[in-house]
């Protein structure tokens, strides 16, 4: 938990300064990829999801460190070689369960959260689940156990791995050259995340590209055929929470529907988007037809409610990061209690951001939870040994977010358009 944190506040700058500097050369460019909302509310899903994996809320079926003691046919120091054999192994396990994923009815809830936004840039990468609470894939990873890489290589080459698909999440970066038949590009991962029938379900690969080449799932960027980005069944909403389940409820409310007992339990493992027969007609749901003729989701919106939602998310990454560097100081269970604090915030404002009006139900409940915690602790989670007039800092924050919120709420979200910020 401890030593994971800590990696999280080494690199969180580093993305934070990336997306920065995409938004400032797209700009310069005149090619806006990062429109601000867009990106308060995928650095926003990064957050939890950080948080989540910090607290460590999912549960492995089988531990690879189980796997490595039960079927290794060798032992294997931690060396140069054991860490590339790691590395290759990791980047098979991940083309595979990203590829069912995409292509499992239930497997798909977890997933649908990275490619539901409809623009593409480096912000879309921290879109990450916090939906999975079960880790199905581990078997994946048989191949390195059986040969004995030590558990050690794969705990620290995991998160290397997830970091290095940062960067390929851009449209500023056309091509690479001739690594372009080696690593997964920019240009390939676009098709990945396109919705044109050109390009659906392509391009699973996370390091190597050679993957989709041996499997059949490649497909080259076409000149002609610029990808349209998103799902087919359009998020409609900035809230990140709300996007992480609710492909899981369409599937429970079909599955309830349904009339007989074999669309009840095939559902979940039918493919991605499957629905019992004349589901469409008799409970339809909104669906892109025509990818080419859509209108994209909050390209209307307060100027001033954009600003707040930058400032929110700026304050809550500034509470994580406080988080992450005094997990000692905060201590069990406290920390669980921090996190949930963080899960309310950020659903809170997002769901501001969406201009719903129950936001301020939830705002007073965020504020009604803070005052209490400050109460009951008499501090912060320890931050007045740092700060010493950090209860009042905190104080202060909760009621203006309170007041503000209720000011949005009462002006009944007066718009004007924003095309590009």
């Amino acid at each position: 938990m401890e030593e994971y944190s800590k990696i999280l506040v080494f690199v969180m700058p580093i993305f934070l300064i990336l997306i920065i500097i995409e938004k400032i050369y797209g700009h310069y460019k005149g090619e806006n990829t990062s429109p601000n909302m867009d990106s308060v509310s995928s650095v926003s899903s990064g957050m939890i999801n950080s948080v989540k994996d910090v607290l460590g809320i999912s549960v492995t079926l089988v531990s690879y460190d189980w796997m490595v003691s039960k079927i290794a046919l060798f032992q294997m120091e931690a060396n140069v070689f054991t860490y590339i054999i790691g590395f290759i192994v990791i980047d098979f396990y991940g083309y595979w369960s990203h590829r069912l994923s995409h292509q499992i009815n239930f497997l798909w809830n977890k997933h649908a959260i990275h490619h539901s936004r409809e623009e593409f840039n480096l912000a879309c990468a921290l879109r990450q689940t916090v939906s999975s609470f079960v880790n199905l894939f581990t078997f994946l990873l048989i191949p390195a156990a059986l040969i004995g890489v030590p558990a050690k290589v794969i705990a620290i080459t995991i998160p290397i791995h997830l970091f290095l698909q940062f960067w390929y999440h851009t449209k500023h970066i056309k091509k690479i050259g001739f690594l372009e038949k080696i690593l997964v590009s920019p240009s390939h991962h676009r098709v990945h995340h396109a919705i044109n029938p050109e390009y659906m379900d392509k391009n699973h690969s996370q390091i190597f590209i050679f993957w989709d080449k041996l499997f059949g799932t490649f497909q080259e960027e076409l000149e002609n055929v610029p990808p349209v980005y998103g799902i087919t069944r359009p998020a409609r909403t900035w809230n990140p929470i709300r996007i992480n389940f609710q492909h899981l409820w369409l599937l429970i409310t079909d599955a309830w529907r349904a009339e007989n007992w074999k669309d009840k339990v095939t559902i979940w493992f039918k493919p991605t988007g499957w629905r019992p027969e004349n589901f469409e007609n008799k409970y339809p749901v909104t669906k892109i037809t025509d990818v080419y003729n859509f209108e994209k989701y909050g390209i209307q919106h307060s100027k001033k409610l954009m600003y707040w939602s930058i400032f929110q998310a700026a304050m809550t990454l500034v509470l994580i990061t406080y988080m992450y560097n005094s997990i000692a100081i905060i201590g069990l269970p406290n920390v669980f209690i921090y996190g949930a604090f963080i899960f309310l915030s950020v659903y809170s404002y997002t769901e501001l951001m969406d201009e719903r009006k129950s936001s301020i139900i939830w705002e007073g409940i965020r504020f009604a939870c803070g005052i209490g915690l400050i109460f009951y602790f008499g501090d912060w989670f320890g931050m007045n040994h740092l700060f010493p007039f950090a209860n009042y800092i905190i104080l202060t924050y909760l009621i203006l977010s309170l007041l503000v919120t209720t000011y949005f709420v009462s002006i009944k979200f007066e718009k004007e358009t924003v095309i590009v910020a």
